[in-house]
Formats: C-alpha cells, sequence, structure tokens
C-alpha cells in the first residue's frame, strides 16, 4: 500500500520479492551488504528497490517487522508474572538479541526504530511503557529515557555481535545497565 492505496499485483509481488531477497542476504553478510546486491538477489532493479524503499533503514525496518512485533508480544505476555524492573530487564536483554540477528543492524537500531512498521511502533511502545511502569513502580530512575534504553541496546549489541554464543554476555551487561539505572 501506498498512501493508502493498494500496490499493483505486480508491485505487491516485487516488494515481496524484495523483502525476502533483503531477509536472505542480510542473514548471510549482514546490514551493511550494498542493496545493489539486495535487487540482484530479488530479480529487480535498484530504481525499483529505492522506489519501494529509499532507505536502508527502511528496508531494515520492512524486513525486522515481523521481529519486532514478535518481541513486544513476549514482553506484552510476560509482563503480569515479573515486578516492572524485572519486565523492563527482560525486554532490554530481547531488544540486543533480536538485534544480533543481521550482523551490523546494532548502528541503525534507534533510526530503523523511528521509521513507523507495525514491528517498529509496537517495539518501542512495549520499551516505553515497561519503562514507564518501573519508573512509576519507583524502581527506575524517573530521567531515563526510552532514547536511552536504545543507547544501550546499541551499544550491548555493537559489543556482543561477535559472540559465538552471546546470552550470557548480554545478560551480564544488560544487568551492569540495570543495577546503573535503578532508583536509590
Amino acid at each position: 500500500m501506498v498512501d493508502g492505496i493498494p500496490l499493483r499485483a505486480d508491485a505487491q509481488l516485487n516488494k515481496e520479492r524484495i523483502l525476502a531477497a533483503a531477509e536472505e542476504v542480510f542473514l548471510e553478510r549482514g546490514a551493511g551488504v550494498s542493496l545493489d546486491e539486495v535487487a540482484k538477489r530479488a530479480g529487480v532493479g535498484i530504481g525499483t528497490l529505492y522506489r519501494r524503499f529509499p532507505t536502508r533503514e527502511e528496508l531494515l525496518a520492512a524486513t525486522y517487522s515481523a521481529r519486532f512485533l514478535m518481541l513486544a508480544e513476549t514482553s506484552r505476555a510476560r509482563e503480569a508474572d515479573l515486578d516492572a524492573l524485572s519486565a523492563l530487564r527482560a525486554y532490554l536483554e530481547e531488544l540486543v538479541q533480536y538485534t544480533n540477528i543481521y550482523r551490523g543492524f546494532a548502528a541503525s537500531l534507534g533510526t530503523v526504530l523511528q521509521i513507523g512498521t507495525p514491528g517498529c511502533l509496537a517495539t518501542s511502545n512495549t520499551g516505553a511503557r515497561l519503562l514507564q511502569n518501573a519508573q512509576q513502580a519507583g524502581t527506575v530512575a524517573p530521567d531515563v529515557s526510552f532514547n536511552d534504553l536504545v543507547c544501550i541496546a546499541t551499544a550491548i549489541s555493537l559489543s556482543t555481535e561477535q559472540d559465538s554464543s552471546p546470552q550470557a554476555h548480554i545478560a551480564h551487561l544488560v544487568s551492569i545497565f540495570m543495577n546503573g539505572i535503578v532508583k536509590r
């Protein structure tokens, strides 16, 4: 859909081919791969790719949207079982893990989350709500913003993306950060 108008069947097929090709190429070679390579893999011209996705970040956001929706849903589902601080910690750990799926994606995380895909909106809104809940519970300092969380997720992602088994390292770094924002 463009401006509320459904895409023609061939344009929709091209969009789907671009997204499938981007997923494959980003998984194989990382988020910094040439967009020419994505277009070639999709069997479309670079102009077609840029018509649908004017920036790399828009393409990344579109390919990540379903993952981000899943992250938001998982966070909402476990929220009732955790205290506010633990829910925020679990969200931040998962955000870093999701960010590490494509090597090099972390550098674009903040921009991608602002694109406005359903997944980007859901992930941002969930994170902001979890942060606000922790602040209202009096467990997180009031001057911490969602953008601060994104910066930390970016830094942790960049520092762990080369780890062969990063989960323990991610949890450790998130704990260090969480200990720093706890309201005393």
